[in-house]
């Protein structure tokens, strides 16, 4: 066997694990890419509705502009967002302010009433429930991309062709983004 051979044997038995691992990592990452769009989907429908919410709260507790006019800057901050971390951040503030826009309903017996605002928070909950779905599946994905890339020989690999960490889309600080009627 010649050593030119000898060397393309060589070659082969580096380059094709190589390869493989890349290909690992790649489908890990477009894994935990598509759950974030998922998500992204999910957090489209919810920012549709809050105008409609805080228009509907403004009608019948106009006193309360302290917590609409912070529901308004969450979701203008959500949309503005650079980067997930600060996208994910800032939707965790909004989700806790429409929990408490919800809450209104219980000190303002007309709001309750509504079925416009009954309406729009059965379709807040839905949303909440696809996206509580969504986020279990992101992380998931998410966290066998970091798997993926943090074990060796991957890590190896992804090294060389700078994939990058993900982050999670954590629950808010009492452990749920979810709101509840």
């Amino acid at each position: 066997m010649s050593a030119e051979t000898l060397l393309a044997i060589i070659g082969l038995a580096l380059i094709l694990p190589a390869i493989s691992l890349y290909n690992r990592i790649v489908a890990a990452r477009n894994l935990a890419r598509q759950a974030y769009a998922d998500i992204e989907v999910q957090l489209k429908r919810r920012a549709e509705l809050v105008p409609q919410l805080v228009e509907a709260v403004r009608a019948y507790a106009p006193h309360e502009n302290a917590l609409l006019d912070a529901v308004a800057e969450l979701h203008a901050a959500a949309l503005g967002a650079k980067s997930r971390e600060e996208r994910f951040a800032h939707e965790r503030g909004l989700g806790e302010r429409l929990k408490e826009l919800v809450l209104l309903q219980e000190s303002i017996p007309r709001l309750k009433a509504d079925a416009s605002f009954r309406k729009l928070v059965a379709q807040l909950v839905e949303i909440d429930d696809h996206l509580q779905f969504a986020r279990r599946y992101y992380n998931g994905a998410v966290q066998q991309y970091l798997t993926r890339i943090g074990s060796f020989p991957d890590s190896v690999v992804a090294k060389l062709f700078f994939f990058r960490p993900m982050p999670f889309f954590e629950a808010d600080t009492r452990g749920t983004t979810r709101i509840a009627l």
